[in-house]
């Protein structure tokens, strides 16, 4: 069985003069403007039926939450009852159902430095953790010595072309 050729890309509009790269780099900037201004146009609808969204929302998300409020209140007076004497963390309205969830335990740290010290001075080392990593800055700096390294390649990330076209003012409308 034959395998299928990829087929080439083909090069579409390329200049055949210099005239043609000129024309060709101010049709660039031209398009990237027109189609910048056209993003900006849309992101501003966008904007302003978030706004008219969220302004006929509004009335609906203070009503929800007063109502979550009220039955929490209402759940939290009568939680041994609903909860079997504390048997169950759960009660099925038969509408619906609520729960209280323990959240997990989580450490706060202030001052980390501080920390770091008291458990150093009280010879709690287990609490610490000691990372080692590569400083790849340093290999940077001294590309010759670090290339030296079984395992380190250090190259370029190749080149970009890239294309400017001059910032010209143009009437948007």
């Amino acid at each position: 069985m034959a395998k299928a050729k990829a087929k080439a890309k083909a090069l579409i509009r390329v200049p055949q003069s210099r005239e043609d790269a000129v024309w060709t780099v101010g049709r660039i900037g031209t398009l990237r403007r027109d189609i910048a201004a056209r993003k900006a146009a849309a992101d501003e609808q966008i904007r302003t039926v978030g706004e008219m969204v969220e302004a006929a929302l509004a009335p609906l998300a203070q009503e929800l939450a007063q109502l979550e409020e009220g039955m929490q209140a209402y759940c939290e007076v009568n939680r041994l009852s609903l909860t079997n004497e504390g048997k169950v963390k759960f009660h099925d309205f038969g509408t619906g159902r609520i729960s209280w969830r323990l959240r997990p335990p989580k450490v706060g740290i202030r001052g980390m430095e501080a920390v770091i010290e008291g458990c150093k001075r009280l010879g709690l080392s287990r609490f610490l953790r000691v990372k080692e990593e590569i400083n790849r800055d340093a290999m940077l700096a001294d590309a010759d010595t670090a290339r030296q390294i079984a395992g380190v390649t250090i190259s370029s990330e190749g080149e970009d072309f890239v294309i400017e076209p001059a910032e010209l003012e143009t009437a948007v409308g």
